[in-house]
């Protein structure tokens, strides 16, 4: 294991020190591609694949990477699509329609990447952002085979770790030119826009649902356009131009299991707040599903925004993963939204997410996923799980040490839910462990109340993974629980002293926030102090 970390250190280091801009430098392949993580995929595919690939300097071949990347992901879909007339079993089913989404979902923001560097409508942040949801994709639908055991599909592995090390390749390359540019805050306006985001978004926001004009009403009583969420969402999806479209869900418990495809953008979904407007569901893995099937809610279209309303799993302890969101919308807000569950309750799977003055309940692993997250000023109730079973507030899925993701939790409150509160002594909490080798999660500002344990951080299943490779940070935090002076001897605990170190994770430096989120209907504090 110490070899192993030692030889990847190094081999970041010299990925640094011999990588440059400089267009006068040597365009043979051998010279590109032995600055990457993986060499040999690049010089294979650079040298079969594409003749035509002689990159005279770093922007070009990164553009050519993610050709091959994209190419090569086109071929995995491709092959994959072969498993389907195999497919016996309930379960071989679901992971094969949730594997090909996957696929389908890595081709596009691999297409996204390749179109936005071309043309220059995209930032290097924003193509860090596509490759690295690209890479949990293919992660995604690795994990979830193995663990339901539909070792059938795993046959995949060869060609798909084959497409991994090539994104890998781009996240590396397309960091380091990131790197280079330095991106940083000043670029822009500290409190600006994004385009998509136009003043009738921001009124939107500042109204009450009552006085808000929406596109379609979705009522119970017959009052409205619709009675069921998912219809509204289906027609919202017909539209032909994809400008921002307000659904105002009036009061009431609405038991269905919606969707938001990826093809449905600038969604925005108001309630009547978060305990009159209720959104429930009870599946879980155990129903024969896999996790990603068993969200109350699932959200791929970008720009998404919920205002006001509650999502819902009362699958139970008992049942195991049961998720209540699954986010996977790029740039997408969560404001004064309720997200009840136990196990697995927020995957934010992927891209740019903002939770601002929500409330997050759950027990195992309840906020998990490998988006880059920010959740500001939410109250994060822990529940009573099961007799024995330790809890784990988060479990952070970065997977390559180029990936720009994480769980940024700052200015909130860690509490014990009510049934919880008189009990919380007979449980272990824990703030998080690391459920891939780069997880990374920090908590900032943030009070932490005594059922805490005092290592703060737990190891997966009793695996060293990621205690020298992951990070877990915390910043001036308060509470009972907030102590660090016996938090676990790990090489991957930090304890946050530099306020740059901490900014670093703040809305403005880790999501860019002060390009796309809103000053006003939706607060927010672009930095940490």
């Amino acid at each position: 294991m110490a070899s192993n970390i030692v030889k990847l250190f190094f081999s970041l280091s010299l990925f640094f020190s011999v990588f440059s801009l400089s267009s006068s430098l040597s365009s043979s392949i051998e010279y590109w591609c032995n600055q990457t993580p993986h060499p040999e995929q690049c010089k294979y595919h650079m040298s079969h694949d594409h003749h035509r690939f002689r990159p005279n300097h770093a922007s070009e071949f990164n553009k050519m990477l993610v050709q091959i990347a994209l190419d090569q992901a086109q071929a995995m879909r491709n092959k994959a699509q072969e498993y389907g007339p195999k497919c016996v079993t309930n379960m071989q089913k679901c992971v094969f329609s949730d594997c090909l989404k996957l696929y389908d979902n890595t081709i596009f923001h691999l297409n996204q990447t390749l179109h936005g560097l071309h043309i220059s409508s995209c930032s290097l942040s924003d193509a860090q952002t596509w490759l690295s949801t690209s890479l949990t994709n293919i992660e995604t639908c690795r994990s979830v085979a193995l663990q339901l055991g539909v070792g059938e599909f795993t046959t995949q592995h060869n060609v798909s770790d084959n497409v991994r090390k090539m994104i890998s390749n781009v996240l590396a390359v397309n960091g380091k030119l990131l790197k280079q540019e330095n991106y940083t805050e000043e670029k822009i306006k500290a409190h600006g826009f994004p385009s998509w985001f136009s003043r009738h978004d921001r009124r939107l926001l500042s109204l009450k649902p009552s006085s808000v004009k929406a596109n379609l009403v979705v009522a119970q009583d017959g009052t409205g356009h619709f009675k069921t969420v998912q219809a509204a969402i289906d027609a919202a999806s017909r539209r032909k131009l994809k400008t921002r479209f307000v659904i105002r869900v009036k009061k009431g418990i609405y038991e269905e299991n919606i969707e938001v495809d990826t093809d449905n953008e600038n969604l925005m979904i108001i309630g009547d707040g978060m305990r009159l407007t209720i959104i429930t569901g009870s599946k879980s893995v155990k129903d024969g599903i896999t996790p990603s099937m068993s969200a109350t809610a699932g959200v791929d279209g970008a720009h998404f925004i919920a205002r006001d309303i509650t999502f819902r799993n009362t699958a139970g302890p008992e049942k195991g993963q049961a998720v209540t969101l699954r986010a996977a919308s790029d740039l997408s807000v969560f404001y004064r939204c309720s997200i009840e569950g136990y196990q697995d309750t927020l995957r934010a799977d992927s891209q740019r997410q903002f939770y601002r003055d929500c409330r997050i309940f759950g027990t195992v692993d309840f906020i998990w996923g490998n988006a880059a997250v920010v959740l500001q000023n939410c109250t994060i109730l822990v529940r009573k799980p099961l007799q024995g079973q330790p809890n784990m507030i988060t479990a952070q899925g970065r997977d390559d040490p180029f990936q720009n993701t994480g769980i940024a939790i700052i200015s909130c409150q860690i509490r014990a839910a009510p049934e919880f509160r008189s009990v919380y002594h007979s449980f272990e909490t824990y703030l998080g462990r690391p459920w891939h080798q780069y997880a990374r999660v920090v908590v900032m500002k943030t009070y932490i109340e005594g059922l805490v344990n005092p290592l703060g951080w737990s190891r997966w299943d009793n695996s060293s993974v990621g205690e020298d490779t992951c990070y877990f940070g915390e910043y001036m935090n308060y509470g009972a629980g907030s102590s660090t002076k016996s938090r676990v001897q790990w090489p991957a605990f930090h304890v946050i002293t530099n306020p740059n170190e901490a900014n670093q994770f703040s809305v403005g430096s880790f999501l860019a926030g002060g390009t796309w989120l809103p000053r006003t209907g939706v607060p927010f504090n672009i930095g940490v102090n």
